[in-house]
This record gives C-alpha cells, structure tokens and sequence, in this order.
C-alpha cells in the first residue's frame, strides 16, 4: 500500500488524548489525527468526537522525515463530498481540486501553516515526553 500525503484509508482510533487521536492503518502502520484536522467546527474535547475502536476515515496529510504520519479526518470527508458533487453534476472539476490541496508551501495559508506547524510540535513533544517518561521510569511504575 502507497502512503502517500493525499491518500485515503480507513483506520481504528486506537487511542486518544487530549491534542489528538492516534488511529491504525493497513499494514500495521498508524498514525495521528490532530484536534484541529477532527471536525470542521472548534473542538474543546475530542472525546465529544472520537471514541476508542472507532472507524474512522483518514486523508494523510503530511508525513514527517521520522516516518511520523499526519492524519486528517476533515479534509477526508470534504475529498469524499468533493467527489460525490463530481458525480452529480457529470463533469470534472479540476480548479476546486487544486485550491483545495496546494502543492507547495507558498501556496498554503497562513491557517494551514499554522496547523500544520502545531500538530509537528505536539507530535514532537509527545515523543520527547514519551522518551523522558521511558528514562526516568515513569512508565514502570504505573
């Protein structure tokens, strides 16, 4: 399977916290939806969206030179209703794909960068928690 940014899977929520929900893909790969690629609306608590096992359909948005793959749940259901308004009307429409995935970083918006930008930060601190938890022992404990 191609895990490539723009591909479509459908995954398992396999665990959620407070900035996101990690979910599993094909080929036992997973990998992170933010709070802020959930829903279209404000997201106070993911909880209110997402439950554990739940099916779920993901767009891959970004994948990180660590492997780490980004997840987007809105942007997967705005491809599929993008789709379904092809098949009604009958004709393409190749204007409203292009502006709805840009390419490159110029022609982002300055909101895309900024999410993009806070979900690598707090995929980035979970790890570093995540390896200070795992030296100090933390995670024995329990």
């Amino acid at each position: 399977m191609d895990f490539a940014v723009g591909a479509i899977f459908e995954g398992k929520v396999t665990g959620i916290t407070k900035f996101g929900a990690f979910v599993s893909l094909p080929e036992g790969k997973s990998g992170m939806v933010h709070i802020s690629e959930v829903a279209n609306s404000f997201v106070n608590d993911i909880k209110d969206f997402l439950t554990e096992g739940q099916d779920v359909k993901v767009k891959v948005i970004n994948i990180d030179d660590v492997g780490r793959i980004n997840l987007s749940i809105k942007k997967a259901q705005e491809n599929t209703e993008q789709t379904q308004r092809q098949f009604e009307a009958k004709r393409p429409r190749p204007q409203q794909q292009r502006a709805a995935q840009p390419k490159d970083q110029s022609a982002m918006t300055f909101e895309d960068k900024l999410k993009m930008f806070m979900a690598d930060s707090e995929s980035r601190m979970a790890d570093i928690k995540h390896n200070n938890d795992r030296k100090s022992g933390a995670r024995r404990r329990r």
